[in-house]
């Protein structure tokens, strides 16, 4: 945990997603448990600190002789964890055996489903082939010129303002249409942050420009009709739902605010875009409650797909799914892109995800932009000792390269 020593005082919601898992791990490992049930222990944690939790657990079973029970869709961590594996589907255990014989001799369709669904880094289902980088003359949907996002840090004992915390320093980028961004970096680096000051969401300083229009000067109208040409979709579906909504009303309702279509068509659009996400008709009348965690994130999705924006921002999108509806996600999100040119910032800790779905990679670091290159640059020839950990760290999917997660080293943004 950076600045543990701080984070002590301090409460969940001013965490990012990655701290507040880290929080809950070091609950659990306190109590040296004889067995330890984790529930994709790792899932909102970039691939650094996986392999220190990783290295953890790991550390426990050698010194404590804990049993661990591992639950996860990443089967890179299968593969570099397990001793046996229990495939499971629609609450059935449909194969079972040592972890180097199903993933080298698979006996059921599922699993060898799964299996082919796994990105790789060079390889996987559906990866994108190679793009000519953006040039100086194409007009970007997106440009963003020296943006700085702050926080005030409040103490004392009336809260007074004691410190101002730099989240996001003097970043710029662009995105062109129908192009893929992906911004990765560690937890708490300042990605999300990033995402909602290009959604509006937070007071930022600099320039944003999308479309040619700097939102920045724009009045109530114009404000509204960018938030039609830019969408996001957030990284914690449990957050994102309105409780109280249909799921249905939750995904139509971006078509009401704008008014597009009559009652009938947006019923029409809404049973549409469920149906493209991979939910059912009869899931439109139910309450977010009623979903799985994977099953509210393609509620999410759909309600952004709504507006057939230029721009969506997708923060940690598919972290929550397991690998198979991940792959026909990523699939639906770059057949709208090929269909309507629509542009991604894309923010993920999965470095294979990353490297199979994206144009261009932009790498950060205590708030700062490190390194920016196409995809085959830095993920063939990383110049940064910082983006190198961060490849070096993704769990290869196979038992034969099992290797013991390292320590990373801790870099700085100079």
């Amino acid at each position: 945990m950076p600045r543990a020593r701080e984070r002590l005082a301090q409460y969940p919601h001013l965490l990012s997603g990655g701290q507040r898992q880290r929080v809950m791990i070091a609950m659990t490992l306190a109590l040296e448990p004889d067995v330890l049930i984790a529930d994709e222990p790792t899932t909102a944690l970039d691939v650094t600190v996986q392999a220190q939790v990783l290295a953890l657990l790991q550390d426990l079973q050698r010194d404590l002789g804990t049993a661990l029970i591992l639950i996860t869709h990443d089967m890179g961590v299968v593969a570099q964890m397990a001793d046996r594996v229990v495939v499971m589907r629609q609450g059935r255990a449909v194969e079972t055996g040592a972890v180097e014989a199903l993933f080298e001799r698979p006996t059921q369709d599922y699993t060898r489903e799964l299996l082919a669904a796994v990105p790789r880094i060079g390889g996987g289902p559906g990866r994108m082939p190679t793009r000519p980088a953006i040039t100086a003359a194409e007009i970007p949907v997106l440009e963003v010129d020296k943006l700085r996002v702050g926080f005030p840090v409040k103490g004392g004992l009336f809260g007074r303002t004691v410190d101002h915390f730099l989240a996001v320093d003097d970043l710029s980028l662009r995105i062109a249409a129908g192009e893929t961004l992906s911004l990765v970096g560690e937890s708490g680096c300042g990605k999300s942050t990033t995402a909602k000051a290009l959604a509006g969401l937070v007071p930022y300083e600099g320039d944003i420009i999308l479309g040619g229009r700097n939102i920045g000067g724009l009045d109530a109208s114009g404000r509204k009709a960018v938030r039609r040409d830019v969408q996001m979709i957030f990284q914690d579906p449990y957050a994102s739902l309105d409780p109280r909504c249909r799921a249905g009303d939750l995904v139509r309702e971006p078509l009401d605010i704008h008014g597009i279509g009559t009652p009938s068509e947006r019923r029409d659009e809404t049973l549409r875009l469920f149906e493209r996400v991979g939910l059912r008709a009869d899931h439109m009348i139910r309450y977010p409650h009623e979903f799985s965690g994977g099953q509210r994130q393609r509620i999410s999705i759909a309600r952004a797909l709504a507006l057939k924006p230029k721009l969506i921002i997708a923060d940690e999108s598919v972290s929550a799914l397991d690998v198979a509806v991940q792959a026909q996600i990523l699939t639906l999100l770059r057949e709208l892109q090929t269909e309507f040119g629509i542009a991604y910032l894309f923010i993920s800790h999965d470095m294979a995800v990353v490297e199979n779905i994206s144009d261009r990679v932009a790498v950060m670091l205590g708030g700062r932009l490190v390194e920016t290159g196409t995809r085959d640059e830095i993920f063939g020839n990383p110049q940064e000792a910082y983006t190198r950990q961060l490849i070096d760290a993704v769990p290869v999917p196979d038992p034969r390269h099992r290797q013991r997660p390292t320590e990373p080293k801790v870099f700085s943004a100079q």
